[in-house]
């Protein structure tokens, strides 16, 4: 790439100011990660749009790490976004507003530069296919409250759940876990997904034709109340917070994200007239 091309992807792109963040810890965005070396301060040349963004915390020679935590953003363009590492929560926060734009004048300035690792536009279509239906109002309706997504807030989340052997077997491991964070500690940390019947309830309806419904687990008609009910009638909703759920699943390693997909899936998959 020349270097004009370059400048003006610099200025057009968002970026992401990660400071004071530890050698060895893994950030990630989207279907990207960064081991973190000594002059690393963040990402540039973000293109506008939505972003996961995602990190793990290291031991100090970088051979074990924390569960992953992550968050989503929705870039404009020029905008830069500042987070802060806290080394007592091994975690990035905010700063207040008027040190940000401190911060935000620096990064325009170049001051940070060449602490800034590129953003790979190779990979950016690979991404898209994977997010083109998630807005910021996907983001705003489903994102937990203070917005990060990580694992260690679960256990507990899927008391009541159906779940197979193996995912009781993570569940135990996530209650049991050194990481795990006590639900009094954070009472409501989880994403607010839609929730997805298991089966179809209805009053005056005859027993051989509830079952045939019930069979065909998740009906073309249980897809259409849903998407009147709770999606306003809006299929690209649902295949944002499809999206949503699968992302934070293989990116941020949530087990409730893994859930509410398979949940999805099987509703999509059990259709046959939709």
């Amino acid at each position: 790439m020349d270097a004009d091309k370059a400048l003006e992807l610099v200025k057009s792109g968002a970026t992401l100011l990660l400071l004071d963040v530890p050698q060895y810890t893994l950030i990630g965005i989207d279907t990207q990660v960064f081991s973190v070396g000594p002059a690393f301060k963040g990402i540039k040349m973000i293109p506008p749009g939505v972003h996961f963004v995602f990190y793990s915390s290291s031991t100090r020679d970088g051979k074990e790490f924390s569960p992953i935590t992550g968050f989503f953003i929705d870039a404009g363009y020029s905008q830069v976004v500042v987070r802060m590492w806290d080394q007592q929560e091994e975690r990035l926060i905010k700063v207040p507003e008027e040190e940000e734009e401190r911060y935000r004048q620096a990064v325009r300035s170049f001051e940070f530069d060449k602490h800034l690792g590129p953003y790979d536009l190779s990979l950016y279509a690979d991404w898209k296919r994977l997010s083109n239906y998630i807005t910021k109002s996907t983001i705003e309706r489903l994102e937990p409250i203070g917005g990060e997504i990580t694992v260690t807030y679960e256990h507990g989340m899927l008391k009541n759940s159906c779940k197979s052997a193996m995912e009781r077997v993570l569940d135990e491991q996530l209650r049991n876990s050194k990481f795990s964070s006590p639900a009094e500690k954070h009472p409501k940390r989880g994403c607010y997904y839609t929730p997805i019947p298991r089966i179809i309830k209805r009053k005056g309806i005859e027993s051989e034709q509830l079952t045939s419904l019930n069979l065909d687990k998740a009906s073309t008609e249980l897809l259409e109340t849903l998407l009147v009910k709770d999606y306003g009638g809006s299929e690209e909703s649902l295949l944002g917070e499809l999206q949503f759920a699968f992302i934070a699943f293989l990116m941020g390693q949530s087990l409730e994200a893994f859930m509410q997909w398979k949940s999805l899936v099987s509703l999509l998959l059990g259709c046959t007239e939709a």
